[in-house]
Formats: structure tokens, C-alpha cells, sequence
């Protein structure tokens, strides 16, 4: 929890003690349901929990803020940034686990979020537009913005224009070299100084 804290001292009371939660409720959970690694939950508030709200280091979303969390599992980025923004309004989707995405939705209101939706569903079908979509490692990002593409809504609220928002690892330049003119990769070093964040990066495609 410290290092949420580190990174964002601002939090408010309710904010801390939901935050504060996570760890013990995704550590019982993960006991019955592997959500994550059985090894990296030690590291669920470093690898996790800040990798998700790097997303808040590049865009403070505007009260009402609509975004679609794309193959969330157990709901990564979504909750952290549900918490974060308690006045955006968050869909969860993942078509892979049912049970992986039970664990989301029972997670986000054992802690009492009310701005979570949480879906077993390919993201092919879902029809609602959204300010953004954002995703952690989930797909290719050509892959992704075929997908989702239509689910950018045409109207901004935000001082970054609509778009994708993912969390990556790794060499990208393949990946962004369709999107040259229309995207950019920044380093999560930028952000946070631990060593886990040398290697990962925030990109952001204009849709």
C-alpha cells in the first residue's frame, strides 16, 4: 500500500481503505482462483496495482468519463482506475474466464465501487461507445484497435482526444508501426522509479 501511496498521496480516506482492501481480498481469492500468478501476488501492489494506475499518470479522466477495460481478468487496469476516478464510469470485459471475471465483479463490490460494470463477453460484441478503452498486455495492438475502433465515441470530454490507452512490455516497434502518425509510447520510468517499470510502457493511439 505504501507505494500506491508514494506515487499518489492525494487519495482520499475512502480511497485508501479500498485500496488498502485489495490485497487482502485478491490474496483469499487468488487461493481458490488463480487471477494471478501464485508467484507475483507478493507483488500485487507493485505490479499490479501501480502498473494500472500508470494510466492516471498520463490522463486525469474527466467526471464522466466513460471506458471500456478490455480483457481485464481480474480487473486490471479497471479497478485501480475505478478507484482512482469514482466518477468515471468503468466497463469490464474479458471473454476467456468466467470465473476470472466473477472474481472482478465480486472484488469491486466487496469494496463498494458502484461505477463497475463487469461482462463475460468478447469485446467484438459489445455495441456502447466509450471515451476510451484501455487494456494491459491483452492483444496485439493492431488487433485491439480492430476491435474496438468502433466503440470510440466521436464526442471528447477529455483533454487528450478519445482513444486506446495499453499497458506493454517489451519491443513494440512492430506493433506501432501501423499507428506511427497516430500513436505514442511512453516509458513507465518516466513515472515511477522501480525496477519492474524499466521495460514497460504506456501507449496511446488517437482514434
Amino acid at each position: 500500500m505504501d507505494i500506491i501511496l508514494k506515487y499518489f498521496p492525494e487519495l482520499s480516506d475512502k480511497q485508501k481503505e479500498q485500496f488498502a482492501a485489495l490485497g487482502p481480498l485478491y490474496t483469499d481469492w487468488n487461493s481458490k482462483i488463480n487471477v494471478i500468478s501464485r508467484k507475483d501476488i507478493d507483488n500485487l501492489y507493485e505490479h499490479h496495482i501501480l502498473h494500472s494506475l500508470a494510466i492516471a499518470k498520463l490522463i486525469q479522466f474527466s467526471d464522466g468519463t466513460h471506458i471500456m477495460d478490455v480483457g481485464t481478468g481480474g480487473g486490471f487496469p479497471g479497478i485501480p482506475l475505478a478507484i482512482l476516478f469514482p466518477q468515471c464510469k468503468f466497463l469490464l470485459v474479458d471473454s476467456i474466464g468466467k470465473k476470472v471475471i466473477k472474481v472482478a465483479g465480486a472484488i469491486a463490490s466487496e469494496i463498494g465501487l458502484t461505477n463497475v460494470e463487469c461482462r463475460h463477453t468478447r469485446a467484438e460484441e459489445v455495441k456502447e461507445k466509450f471515451d476510451f478503452v484501455v487494456s494491459r498486455a491483452v492483444m496485439p495492438l493492431p488487433d485491439l484497435v480492430k476491435i474496438v475502433r468502433k466503440n470510440i465515441s466521436k464526442e471528447n470530454r477529455n483533454a487528450l482526444p478519445n482513444g486506446i490507452i495499453c499497458l506493454k512490455g517489451g519491443n513494440l516497434d512492430g506493433e506501432m508501426h501501423p499507428f506511427k502518425k497516430t500513436a505514442e509510447a511512453d516509458d513507465l520510468s518516466m513515472f515511477f522509479e522501480e525496477e519492474f517499470f524499466k521495460t514497460k510502457k504506456i501507449i496511446y493511439v488517437l482514434i
